[in-house]
């Protein structure tokens, strides 16, 4: 199309560009993702084989390197949110946050079983919880019920139903800040 026209359909030029810029973020995206992608799957190679052998990481790194190219654009379809140095420390610290509760919650519910009383008081609470993104709220659900004591039933919309071995509280806000705030708090960052 010749300049001129170009001028004079001034809409149909600024579409034309919006496309083109549009097309340029996607492959960005997708390429971003894609290392994003073969970064992840590289750590957790190194972490399955324990070993720095240069034919395993060789192995490691080219089957990521495919794996990479090929699934990037699922890691888009996920919902999860780009990687960034502050989402990668939150979510660690959430990882030994995580690992914390688990060993508290074992001990206390060890102390229920082992007592000659058996305190317990279960029930099925409702928490709120501002996640949004289907996959923050799947986390959370399943970090309540990888910790003893809670067990997630279902997830509506925005509020979770667990069972709790030891009911504190049967106000929502109350109750979700006892079982999900601990979490709550570092994936809000996570899946900002």
């Amino acid at each position: 199309m010749p300049r001129s026209s170009c001028e004079s359909m001034r809409s149909e030029c600024y579409e034309r560009r919006r496309f083109l810029t549009a097309t340029t973020e996607q492959r960005s995206s997708r390429a971003r993702n894609s290392a994003y992608l073969l970064v992840i799957l590289f750590a957790i190679w190194l972490a399955v084989t324990s070993s720095l052998q240069w034919q395993e990481v060789a192995t490691g790194l080219v089957v990521s390197v495919v794996l990479g190219l090929f699934l990037g654009h699922i890691y888009t379809g996920l919902g999860l949110p780009p990687i960034s140095p502050r989402r990668v420390s939150f979510f660690v610290a959430y990882l030994g946050v995580l690992l914390a509760e688990i060993i508290k919650a074992n001990f206390d519910v060890a102390y229920r079983v082992l007592h000659p009383r058996l305190p317990i008081t279960p029930g099925i609470v409702a928490i709120k919880t501002e996640l949004r993104q289907d996959i923050a709220k799947t986390l959370l659900a399943n970090s309540i019920t990888l910790t003893p004591g809670t067990f997630t039933l279902d997830v509506i919309g925005d509020t979770l139903l667990i069972h709790w071995i030891a009911v504190r509280s049967e106000d929502p806000g109350e109750a979700s800040r006892l079982i999900a705030g601990r979490f709550e708090r570092f994936l809000k960052v996570v899946f900002s």
